[in-house]
């Protein structure tokens, strides 16, 4: 069996006061594999968004356990938990969200010297990934002077820059075209693969759901999976 590389373990998120309390997410359980890209689908306001913050840790849930790459999270202090942010998990996303004044390069740079790793590995990462993604020749470019693609692919190799055991892509291709957002997405699943990581991508875009393992849907804060059939028809409806 493939090593989890993310377990939820019934989270549940609930918002406000006990006795008026919004629940966002209810009682999940999910795992995602080394090697394994998920999709996750759903309506605005069905908890897509609160899943993903308490992946990325950027959230707490209220109840329930989120183990990452074999480490429980819940009791880490917030210090502990901004350096498993950086070192373990990579987001990118809808709006690439780079810095204006940065090279690509140095967008790159940037999250090793956060990480305080700046070294001559890290320029050797830092070259790899852009020749990976083919943006070597736009290294030395401004954020400014690049297409919605070029911007996403910077913003895939930011998220590797840490060699994190997670991706959590929201909404990647929201900006994009079909040629260039299923560009994006098969970089990323190739990358997931090639590296043996794990992401989970959120997103409206049913067209790039073939390039996933697997399809969740989450809808009222609560998780179902998809069977091929159903993605296939839900793409055939649109």
């Amino acid at each position: 069996m493939m090593d989890a590389k993310l377990i939820f373990d019934q989270v549940s998120k609930y918002y406000g006061e006990t006795d008026q309390a919004v629940t966002a997410l209810n009682h999940i359980s999910f795992q995602v594999h080394t090697g394994e890209f998920v999709a996750i689908v759903g309506p605005s306001g069905s908890g897509k968004s609160t899943l993903l913050s308490i992946a990325g840790l950027l959230l707490s849930p209220s109840k329930g356990r989120v183990i990452l790459d074999q480490l429980e999270v819940n009791d880490l202090s917030s210090k502990e938990m901004s350096r498993v942010r950086l070192n373990k998990i990579g987001f990118v996303f809808q709006s690439s969200n780079l810095i204006p004044y940065l090279t690509v390069r140095d967008q790159l740079l940037f999250v090793a010297e956060l990480a305080k790793n700046r070294t001559d590995q890290a320029d050797q990462q830092a070259k790899r990934l852009l020749d990976r993604l083919g943006l070597t020749h736009r290294q030395e470019v401004y954020p400014d002077q690049l297409s919605g693609g070029e911007r996403q692919r910077v913003a895939i190799a930011r998220a590797w820059m840490n060699d994190p055991e997670l991706i959590l892509a929201d909404e990647p291709t929201a900006s994009l075209d079909s040629k260039r957002g299923r560009d994006v997405v098969e970089m990323l699943a190739d990358e997931v693969r090639l590296r043996e990581k794990a992401a989970i991508m959120v997103t409206h875009d049913e067209r790039v759901l073939d390039l996933c393992d697997r399809v969740l849907e989450i809808k009222d804060g609560q998780l179902t999976q998809l069977s091929y059939k159903q993605v296939c028809t839900t793409d055939k409806n649109d």
